[in-house]
């Protein structure tokens, strides 16, 4: 399930990483009595999440328990950044930076095997840099030596 949250992602990624790889009533109980705001966004996220798994387990007419479900994928990535300004002194205008974020959470069973955040390999993007020409030695600047002090005559 994912949703979209008027919060920084940075805030809600303190709470989110609570939750990572729980059972779902271990880290229902912890967002319930967390004293963090993004906790109650989180909250109904999960709540989404597991009711989602309950229709689809009565799609596929198979047995549901929520209490045997893990959070299996718990991420929060950045949104859209909405800019606002205020008044400031001198008649000039301060820019506010609202942060928003995108909060994506899949629970499984317990027999489910837990999935790894995805992950770019980084092999490949070193390939794809094109190696730079090397300029020849000529073309480099050549440092000036230090100017000698003339003497003063008398």
């Amino acid at each position: 399930m994912e949703a979209r949250a008027i919060q920084s992602a940075r805030k809600m990624r303190l709470v989110i990483d609570l939750i990572r790889d729980c059972a779902v009533p271990e880290a229902d109980a912890i967002l319930r009595f967390s004293k963090k705001r993004a906790a109650r966004q989180i909250h109904k996220v999960l709540k989404s999440a597991v009711a989602n798994a309950q229709q689809a387990a009565q799609r596929q007419n198979t047995p549901f328990d929520a209490d045997t479900l893990r959070v299996s994928y718990a991420v929060v990535n950045e949104g859209q950044t909405l800019k606002r300004f205020t008044a400031a002194a001198m008649g000039r205008g301060t820019p506010i930076l609202k942060r928003t974020s995108h909060v994506e959470i899949r629970v499984a069973g317990t027999d489910a095997a837990v999935a790894p955040p995805p992950a770019a390999p980084k092999a490949e993007m070193k390939e794809e840099k094109k190696p730079r020409a090397k300029t020849a030695p000529a073309a480099k600047a050549k440092k000036k030596s230090p100017a000698k002090k003339k003497k003063a005559s008398k």
